[in-house]
Formats: C-alpha cells, sequence, structure tokens
C-alpha cells in the first residue's frame, strides 16, 4: 500500500544520521510528516524545528530534557 510506503520513507528520514549535510532539515521534514498525521505533539515538532539547521544536533536528549513527546519517544524507542 502506497500509504504504508510513504510511512516508510518518512520513519527512515526521521533517523536520519546526525551529522549528514541537511540532516537536520530532512529529519525537520519528517517529523511535520507524522505531526499531520497526529502520531507527534507540537512541542516535539518545536525541537525538531530548532535542531533543523544543526545537522549534528540529536533532538532526542533535547525532548527527553523538555519533558515532552512521551508518545513519541515511546515509539522511537520500540522501533529497531
Amino acid at each position: 500500500m502506497a500509504e504504508d510506503a510513504e510511512a516508510a520513507e518518512q520513519w527512515r528520514l526521521v533517523n536520519t544520521p546526525l551529522g549528514e549535510e541537511w540532516s537536520g532539515r530532512t529529519r525537520y521534514a519528517a517529523a511535520m510528516y507524522f505531526f499531520k498525521r497526529g502520531e507527534m505533539d507540537v512541542d516535539t515538532l518545536e525541537v525538531y524545528r530548532i535542531c533543523a539547521r544543526l545537522d549534528r544536533e540529536d533532538p532526542l536528549p533535547i525532548i527527553r530534557e523538555r519533558g515532552v513527546g512521551k508518545r513519541w519517544l515511546e515509539k522511537i524507542e520500540a522501533e529497531p
């Protein structure tokens, strides 16, 4: 199904390795996809936005530090 393929691609993109050129923007664009699907809250999306221009910055520790995105963190940690 096309929707499953799109979700899989966006999942791959939201997990783009740190440090790659444009990786922060890539992660943010993919995060927007999950936000629009209702799988990410606005506070979590904001962290991805802040990190968008910082290719080496991992948004996950910031999300944890801010105490937001509990559902998102559970999803990230549950995936292989």
